[in-house]
């Protein structure tokens, strides 16, 4: 593969000055989950252990991690200790971090898709023609997720990689993805996000935000101009499964100083559509 995660990497990391674009995927936010009868607390436990490792917490001591997780002491030290027989974690002195077996999991969501391997050699030839990097993401609640990169060059102040999160709401693949919700759907996205001003350009009014992501659905790409960080340019098409559910979203991003928004619609924009239109071909067939 082109790009694989790095367990002891920074795949989502910030430079100072940056207003907390991106959140490692350890640490993310995500939906409350209410408990039920069918709620298993001991493995939820267990993933809020491992949640608790991320870029700026690789290793940690039981108490550091009981209480990034949450958790008593004693309930933090059973799951280290059952993780630790399992391989997923090591223990290094009075130190525990995540090996990289726990990699495991997350690639078992990405070797479930097809769209994995039917990607990503149309990315790296889209990557060759536009000279731009290209990226694919799915949608997680209010974020988009990193699933495949084919960078050029580091054209943020943050580091992606695979599993990395980023805000839909101001982001060319969130808004395309979420293009694909229905209407209502979108209306809950946007009231759960939180809808902060990344740059000054960065759109944080729910309904002009809903009408950007309605133009997205009529013309079928999206367009972001500096508004999820200063100097950065991307457009977006959806990938759409054989029933035309949008699954993912492709993207061509670039600094604004080498590539303006009108360049990236007049002369990247066509490009996109082509090797998206590919990709879309090939998952029908799947």
């Amino acid at each position: 593969m082109t790009q694989h995660p790095s367990a002891g990497g920074k795949p989502a990391g910030i430079d100072a000055g940056s207003p907390g674009t991106a959140r490692a995927s350890a640490g993310a936010k995500s939906d409350a989950v209410k408990p039920s009868d069918a709620y298993v607390q001991s493995f939820a436990r267990g993933l809020a252990v491992i949640r608790a490792f991320n870029a700026e917490r690789p290793a940690m001591t039981l108490t550091e991690v009981a209480e990034a997780a949450g958790l008593t002491r004693a309930g933090a030290r059973r799951i280290l200790l059952t993780l630790v027989q399992l391989g997923y974690v090591a223990a290094e002195g009075r130190q525990f971090r995540l090996t990289p077996r726990i990699l495991e999991l997350g690639f078992a969501y990405l070797t479930s898709m097809p769209f994995w391997d039917l990607a990503e050699p149309i990315m790296e030839q889209l990557t060759n023609e536009a000279h731009q990097s290209c990226s694919a993401t799915v949608l997680d609640g209010t974020d988009i997720v990193y699933v495949l990169r084919i960078p050029t060059g580091r054209i943020m102040s943050i580091n992606l990689g695979i599993g990395s999160r980023l805000p839909a709401y101001c982001s060319a693949m969130g808004r395309v993805l979420l293009a694909g919700l229905a209407d209502a759907e979108i209306d809950a996205a946007l009231a759960r996000s939180d809808l902060r001003a990344h740059t000054p350009l960065t759109v944080t009014d729910p309904a002009q935000l809903k009408a950007a992501i309605l133009k997205v659905r009529e013309q079928g790409w999206s367009l972001v101009d500096r508004e999820l960080e200063t100097g950065l340019v991307a457009i977006a098409a959806p990938i759409r499964d054989r029933s035309g559910r949008t699954v993912a979203a492709l993207n061509l991003s670039g600094q604004a100083h080498l590539v303006t928004a009108r360049q990236m619609q007049d002369e990247l924009l066509p490009l996109l559509s082509r090797a998206a239109e590919r990709i879309n071909d090939l998952m029908k067939r799947v």
